[in-house]
């Protein structure tokens, strides 16, 4: 599960940067700036696909038990 939830982070990166560099590339000869930021928005949505992919792993895995919450210790 580690392994997955890193790759898919490692995915959500990608799509972030590959986003940045639709958004800073200038359009080419006789293209319209229209397909550059639809490139754009789809790197942007897989971004946020992902990450909910992600959120949705974690909550499956901690109901399967297979992930537990340790949090800071109480009551000393």
């Amino acid at each position: 599960m580690t392994i997955v939830i890193v790759i898919a982070l490692l995915g959500v990166l990608a799509a972030l940067a590959s986003a940045g560099v639709f958004m800073l590339q200038r359009p080419r000869q006789g293209e319209p700036d229209r397909v550059a930021d639809k490139r754009m928005a789809r790197a942007l949505a897989v971004r946020v696909g992902l990450s909910v992919t992600i959120f949705l792993l974690i909550l499956l895995a901690w109901k399967l038990g297979w992930i537990a919450p340790k949090g800071l210790p109480t009551g000393r």
